[in-house]
């Protein structure tokens, strides 16, 4: 598989599976980027957080968005062909960033279940990670509601955009990478 293979097959995957990928990816950037030995970052037995870190007894959450150009075409029975054709090429480019008007939802967070929150945005030519602590969140970046659902509590929501990526960027970036690095991680 070569990158762009591997990016397409990324951007092609269902919620569940992208996010197993995103975990896969949140493992191995602790160890070959924040050099924590092999190991000390695993796979979480419990359905509330994604990783722990055993050195520091960190819970870790993990959430990815896909950065894609908003659907300008309704799908009706009228226009489905349309919108499935323009839905084709919504994928934005990292130097397109400011200029295309995008929305990244990061959802269903959980502040009290984890430690840290890793969340990042794979852009169509590269992939950025962020992290913070979950007291962080909602206090460094604006949009972060504490609602998502109806009558639901403790669950919150915030969204990235082409507006707002530079806070996120100036308080929380810890990685960019291309998809020819992300490839040689996972061999």
């Amino acid at each position: 598989m070569d990158s762009r293979k591997l990016k397409d097959t990324i951007f092609a995957l269902n919620t569940r599976r992208f996010g197993t990928v995103a975990e896969i990816m949140a493992k191995k950037l602790h160890e070959k980027v924040l050099s924590f030995p092999e190991g000390s970052v695993d796979f979480s037995s419990k359905l509330n957080y994604d990783l722990y870190e055993y050195m520091n007894n960190r819970r870790i959450e993990c959430k990815f968005s896909r950065v894609q150009k908003k659907a300008t075409i309704a799908i009706t029975e009228a226009t489905l062909l349309e919108a499935l054709q323009s839905n084709a090429d919504r994928n934005v480019n990292w130097e397109d960033r400011t200029t295309t008007s995008w929305d990244c939802n990061i959802q269903q967070i959980k502040k009290k279940e984890f430690d840290s929150l890793m969340y990042g945005l794979f852009f169509n030519d590269i992939i950025l990670f962020f992290t913070c602590c979950s007291e962080e969140i909602g206090k460094t970046f604006s949009g972060y509601s504490n609602k998502q659902h109806r009558g639901n509590e403790g669950e919150g929501q915030f969204h990235i955009t082409n507006k707002n990526l530079q806070e996120h960027i100036d308080w929380h970036l810890i990685k960019k990478i291309t998809y020819e690095e992300l490839l040689s991680w996972l061999k």
